[in-house]
């Protein structure tokens, strides 16, 4: 999506004479994290309909959908650049965005006619899963006011909670998701800004130590769900953490609701620190999947498509056969979305150059890649021999 600012060993001009620069490369823990997020999307979606007879699925659920989306807005904003954009940039959010998301709701709306027999051709609400492409776009379009703020941090954690006060902030273009997670990708853009990753060398081997205590912090996450799990379901839960609601509407019309949802982002952080302790530093055979994300994430909702409206996932017993299979088919959907022959067949819709679009064709180029719906093809993380001035990105 839009250009992802790159590190290199000289950020402030080319390398001095007798000097080689190092090679660009990918950092594969933004990939592991990447390909790991995608998958609990794809769960996500796949387990929803378990739920509704299973307490063990409802209860996975929810954690998954406690974190997984604020992580993924982290990453997203990592991978962003709060400077003035150039008209490629600017190109990038056409082409990487607006243009695939206008393809997708058309796909949507043709499939829902043929099979349902009716649909509401409506761009402004954007069809199950298209929703994070129009955050993404908001996202990269205020970011640049954003970073001129003394608190970025602080005004959008005021604007996550304070939206959900508005009754008119609603589902349109996904408005009220955009706004109830902007937090978290301000701050994945803040932890790059003030280079919080390489100033604390956070990339470098696990210690037993912090992944016993992630792995400790995700299982008591499992296990509240699964106590309280009547609690969640009388309070709706599930609904809370879709973050496209208002107070109201989820009948919390007290003053101090807000407050329900600041205690909710308090755990996604939380559940976001312990998965990326998790996630590996090194390459995997698994790693370079993380690039392909966006054809994941645009196709697997077809996939699911069929198995979640026939019915077929409906009280299928006993769980502790049925959810294991969820896992792995989601695993393996993630995986063979990503893989090679799939997008050469789909990378004209996922992403497509239309050159047609621009005054000036060659904004429409392709250089590499962009399909990772975070929008970023990150380099290496930079190394810096003394201390200097922070530089914006």
């Amino acid at each position: 999506m839009n250009e992802a600012a790159t590190a290199n060993t000289h950020p402030t001009g080319p390398p001095r004479t007798g000097t080689t620069a190092r090679p660009k490369q990918r950092v594969p823990f933004w990939d592991n994290a990447r390909f790991a997020c995608i998958v609990l999307v794809v769960l996500g979606h796949a387990v929803q309909r378990l739920t509704y007879d299973s307490d063990i699925a409802a209860s996975v659920y929810l954690v998954v959908y406690a974190f997984h989306m604020p992580a993924f807005a982290i990453i997203s904003g990592y991978f962003s650049k709060a400077g003035a954009p150039s008209q490629r940039q600017m190109a990038r959010v056409i082409t990487d965005i607006v243009v695939p998301y206008l393809i997708f709701e058309g796909l949507w709306t043709l499939t829902k006619w043929l099979v349902e027999g009716q649909a509401n051709p409506n761009p402004t609400e954007p069809s199950w899963t298209l929703w994070f492409l129009l955050a993404l776009g908001i996202f990269r379009l205020v970011l640049p006011y954003l970073a001129l703020l003394r608190w970025p941090l602080a005004w959008t954690l005021a604007i996550s909670v304070g939206a959900g006060y508005l009754p008119n902030i609603d589902s349109t273009f996904s408005l009220s998701r955009t706004l109830g997670l902007l937090f978290f990708f301000t701050l994945g853009w803040w932890l790059r800004d003030r280079d919080i990753v390489a100033r604390f060398d956070l990339l470098r081997s696990r210690s037993w130590w912090l992944v016993t205590v992630s792995c400790a912090v995700i299982a008591v996450a499992g296990w509240a769900a699964w106590s309280y799990l009547n609690f969640w379901e009388s309070v709706n839960l599930r609904t809370w953490l879709f973050y496209d609601s208002g107070y109201a509407e989820l009948g919390a019309t007290a003053w101090w609701a807000g407050g329900v949802r600041l205690v909710l982002m308090g755990v996604a952080l939380v559940l976001c620190a312990a998965f990326f302790a998790l996630m590996p530093r090194r390459d995997r055979w698994w790693t370079h999947f993380g690039q392909y994300t966006m054809y994941v994430y645009l196709l697997h909702s077809f996939v699911l498509y069929p198995f979640r409206e026939s019915g077929v996932m409906r009280q299928l017993d006993p769980t502790w056969f049925w959810l294991p299979v969820v896992l792995i088919a989601s695993v393996l959907i993630a995986l063979g979305l990503a893989t090679k022959p799939v997008r050469a067949v789909f990378r004209r819709l996922v992403e497509p150059r239309p050159r047609w679009l621009f005054a000036d064709p060659t904004l429409a180029r392709r250089e590499g890649h962009r399909s990772d719906p975070t929008g970023s093809r990150r380099t290496a993380e930079p190394h810096r021999s003394s201390p200097g001035p922070r530089i914006s990105r």
